[in-house]
């Protein structure tokens, strides 16, 4: 469901409560741009700065909050390292694979994977995604939605496997919102930070995986991309 239109609904609203008309003019759009540059950081603890301690950091966070993690050297190789991930847990790699259109132009059938490059339905039990980028502090995926890279795709798959590229792995939070506005200016619909698989402690406090999204998460870490 595409929900861009009531998204502008809501703005336009906002805007006309606050006695302004229209979409936001250039003026506007500079004046929020300077506050942001110039609003002070809050306190951050001591993080990682290299691409080896960003990789190093991110690994030991994803793997606490039940995240899988393994490395392969090229982006050519990722596609070998889903099938191997797969076939460990006796799963799939036909029929029930869905990935994002981005990434149709790996050579998934060579790994043996028969993808489908769409968004995922229901009934799809693995999602293979890309994402934005990566954050080491709390082990999390952030994946931006998009036409080629649909939401959806690290949502509804009981399985979902994610491709980070080691150049993409940042130290914060507060890192990946900076990057997102020097790269795409706007945010896009949906902005998603996952940190490893669902899971809820609703009923008597007992932690259960997958119950709002995959329960299981593994991840790709590409360390020549």
């Amino acid at each position: 469901m595409d929900t861009s239109a009531a998204r502008r609904n809501i703005l336009a609203r906002i805007r006309s409560a606050q006695g302004r008309r229209g979409a936001a003019t250039d003026a506007e759009r500079a004046t929020a741009q300077e506050y942001v540059e110039r609003h002070p950081e809050g306190p951050r603890p001591p993080l990682p700065h290299t691409r080896a301690e960003l990789i190093a950091r991110f690994t030991l966070e994803a793997e606490r909050l039940s995240t899988t993690v393994a490395e392969v050297e090229s982006l050519d190789n990722a596609p070998a390292e889903a099938a191997r991930y797969l076939q460990s847990l006796n799963l799939s790699l036909s029929g029930d694979v869905v990935a994002w259109p981005a990434l149709a132009h790996l050579r998934w059938a060579d790994a043996g994977i028969q993808a489908s490059f769409r968004k995922p339905a229901d009934a799809d039990l693995v999602g293979i995604t890309g994402c934005f980028c990566a954050t080491a502090e709390t082990g999390s995926l952030v994946l931006l939605s998009g036409a080629e890279t649909p939401a959806s795709g690290a949502l509804l798959p009981q399985t979902h496997i994610a491709i980070v590229p080691a150049s993409r792995i940042v130290a914060a939070h507060e890192d990946a919102f900076a990057l997102m506005r020097a790269e795409r200016g706007e945010l896009p619909r949906a902005v998603n930070f996952v940190s490893g698989p669902s899971r809820t402690g609703d009923i008597e406090q007992t932690i259960v995986l997958g119950a709002h999204g995959p329960y299981r998460v593994h991840v790709i870490i590409v360390r020549g991309a």
